[in-house]
């Protein structure tokens, strides 16, 4: 199973001296906001011809545009880090680094969650192979497993949180900004050096292999909101159909003009506002649009809420519940029994519970109504091993 997952990955030991931590420490950094800049960039760790690892991170901006982009991203090698301006260079101008970085038997990311479908949604590409320095981290027993906090506690290094929230899409980036980006990714590959030799002495490597090629599968099958959930937002259940489709026109009208202003929709006009207008509507009333929305948009939410009375009611949508599809017949004896027994392993290896099994997967494990074969596709391999006792 593993060699199949990492059939890429020669299993050679990342060992990272001390020597290598303090040159992460001091490597050279490289802001790079020009595709040549980015060519030299290549070229230059191409000629040290050391493939074994690389680590990356990413920024974003969805905070203050309607479309969440790509706005960093950092990287770094032994000896050198860089910081790569996509705003600058271009998506299209990023073609070969891709195309270098896959040639990288392992890519270290933390919290690679979010970065893994950010690249796929830019590029419709991620890492063959990623390791996640919090999943490490959890195998290992860390109750905090923030970067912050891991590096606090490995290298008694205070990284300033200050950036978290800042508008990466700005230019030109601050000093704070810049050192933030930086550190993101300048002791990841000590650090799951580290961590690598840590999980081989108390024999869960395996473990992590598996679960970090499981998180990536998992991101990548995820799928998002269908055009018929998308509207439904928070406070959707309490309408009726003809309330539901009111929601669905303002949400629509909302979108657009989000669109247009390229913000994102928190910073236009609320969830709750929307629902409200949709309540008032479904009740007959007439819509009073907050006074500090502008002629334009105001015009086109009327236009909008014209257009949604017009149409006949047989072609609202459909009302239906959340949860709506099998209930499951869950045998509480065999949940928990199941908890318990989940409980005491993790107890004995010292790792939180959650990483063994959750309580979703739990339940359908001692579900009566779901299938053998299902329920064998809910655990991975180390996870079973270690709860087949009570199977």
């Amino acid at each position: 199973m593993l060699n199949f997952f990492f059939a890429g990955f020669s299993r050679k030991k990342i060992r990272m001296s001390q020597a290598l931590m303090e040159s992460l420490a001091s490597a050279s950094e490289s802001y790079i906001d020009r595709i040549e800049d980015l060519h030299a960039f290549v070229a230059r760790a191409e000629e040290k011809g050391d493939f074994r690892a690389c680590s990356i991170d990413t920024e974003a901006d969805s905070m203050h545009s309607y479309e969440t982009k790509l706005c960093l991203i950092q990287f770094s090698i032994p000896g050198a880090l860089a910081i790569i301006d996509p705003l600058a260079v271009g998506i299209a101008g990023l073609t070969d680094f891709i195309t270098f970085v896959d040639r990288f038997e392992v890519v270290w990311m933390h919290g690679a969650d979010y970065d893994i479908s950010l690249f796929n949604s830019t590029f419709n590409w991620v890492p063959k192979t990623i390791f996640d320095t919090q999943v490490a981290a959890r195998f290992l027993g860390k109750d905090k497993f923030g970067l912050a906090n891991l590096l606090e506690d490995e290298y008694d290094v205070k990284l300033s949180k200050a950036s978290q929230k800042a508008d990466w899409s700005r230019r030109p980036l601050s000093a704070k900004m810049l050192e933030y980006a930086y550190n993101d990714v300048r002791y990841l590959l000590d650090l799951g050096g580290k961590y690598l030799e840590r999980l081989e002495a108390i024999g869960r490597l395996e473990w992590f292999y598996e679960s970090c090629q499981a998180a990536q599968e998992s991101v990548l099958c995820r799928s998002g909101k269908s055009e018929d959930e998308v509207w439904r937002i928070s406070g959707w259940g309490k309408l009726s159909s003809k309330g539901l489709h009111f929601l669905r026109h303002l949400w629509l009208w909302r979108d657009d003009e989000c669109r247009r202003l390229d913000r994102p929709a928190f910073k236009f006009l609320g969830n709750q506002e929307i629902v409200t207008m949709a309540e008032h509507l479904e009740a007959g009333r007439s819509v009073r649009p907050p006074h500090y929305l502008r002629p334009g948009p105001v015009k086109r939410l009327h236009e909008a809420i014209d257009v949604a009375i017009a149409v006949k009611s047989s072609a609202y949508p459909v009302k239906h519940r959340r949860g709506e599809g099998l209930r499951l017949d869950i045998d509480e004896n065999r949940f928990e029994k199941i908890r318990r027994f989940r409980d005491q392993q993790a107890a004995k290896l010292g790792i939180e519970s959650t990483v063994i099994a959750t309580r979703t997967v739990m339940e359908r494990l001692a579900a009566n109504n779901i299938p053998g074969e299902e329920k064998a596709e809910l655990l991975l391999k180390w996870q079973r091993e270690l709860l087949d006792p009570c199977l």
